[in-house]
């Protein structure tokens, strides 16, 4: 990812966003060429010159102060995730080596065994680029056989923009896409030097008109927590709860878990798909068609292996 290019994107699309009225500028002409703030208003609002606006717009994001970030991110309205990827964005990219960007990604035996202890509750781990190094059987049993696929699928984008099945499975899929790409941006921001993730991107683009649509957004979107409406094969309509845990010490990792309100219809069908589970994904790795690098912890039939990787 060109960073130049990135910040003058950027700010053009969070822009194009805004009208007059939603900053409290009074439009008197009729007719805009384009649509949104034109340059000259952000720049008053934000207490600086036309100039050099515009220099920050095509790219020049260097030596600009965090001062008037600030106020370019309060005239454009950004979130939190997006003010971390203009800061991101005006600063010398941190570069990996590309031993560091291709190292094996790993989840602690203790986390994988946390994972396993949660019988009744769909976790899984999600790594860089969002690759799933690590999963619960419930989680298999929700959202897919990880332990089958290659390990270039073992990803959520992937899954979400190229497995039929993810249309299929969530209710609000475009909501559920925006959220990935979102996601997956941000990473961007974070390791534009990123050879797997200029691949998984690449591949994306060229194989889902969907995600070359939602990726010339420019939106960003971190993890976090909602509500999710499911449609499951095996068990039907499900509304759960999802929550985004960070791994003390794993500042790339992030322990996704669904749950249902207690007593409602969704819980039952949460234990109906456990015990399904229970039957259905009983033999170990051995005995199925797991890849190479698939493996289980002790007590876990079919479980992931915490080396798995892009």
């Amino acid at each position: 990812m060109d960073q130049r290019t990135e910040l003058s994107e950027f700010l053009r699309s969070r822009r194009a966003r805004l009208r007059p009225e939603d900053v409290g500028l009074r439009d008197t002409t009729t007719r805009r060429r384009v649509p949104g703030l034109r340059r000259e208003e952000l720049a008053q609002l934000a207490g600086v010159s036309t100039a050099y606006y515009t220099r920050l717009e095509q790219g020049h994001g260097e030596n600009v102060s965090a001062a008037v970030l600030d106020a370019i991110a309060r005239v454009l309205r950004l979130g939190s995730a997006e003010r971390e990827h203009l800061g991101r964005l005006t600063k010398p990219p941190r570069r990996r080596s590309g031993r560091a960007a291709a190292r094996i990604q790993r989840v602690r035996p203790a986390l994988q065994q946390l994972l396993d202890a949660m019988e009744g509750v769909p976790a899984y781990v999600l790594g860089r680029r969002l690759d799933i190094i690590a999963w619960n059987r419930l989680g298999t049993a929700l959202l897919g056989d990880f332990a089958t696929m290659p390990p270039e699928q073992r990803n959520m984008a992937w899954h979400v923009f190229l497995d039929p099945a993810a249309r299929e499975l969530y209710q609000d899929w475009e909501g559920k896409a925006s959220d990935v790409v979102g996601i997956l941006r941000l990473d961007a921001g974070r390791d534009p030097d990123d050879p797997h993730l200029a691949s998984l991107i690449g591949e994306l683009s060229v194989k889902s008109e969907d995600f070359r649509r939602l990726w010339a957004t420019h939106n960003i979107q971190d993890k976090g927590h909602g509500t999710k409406q499911l449609h499951h094969a095996v068990v039907g309509g499900l509304s759960l709860q999802y929550e985004t845990l960070r791994p003390a010490g794993e500042p790339d990792q992030v322990l996704v878990a669904y749950h249902a309100e207690p007593g409602s219809g969704s819980a039952e069908s949460l234990r109906l798909l456990a015990s399904w589970a229970a039957t259905e994904f009983q033999a170990g790795p051995s005995e199925r068609t797991a890849g190479p690098s698939a493996g289980s912890s002790a007590g876990a039939p079919a479980g992931p292996s915490a080396e798995q990787s892009r």
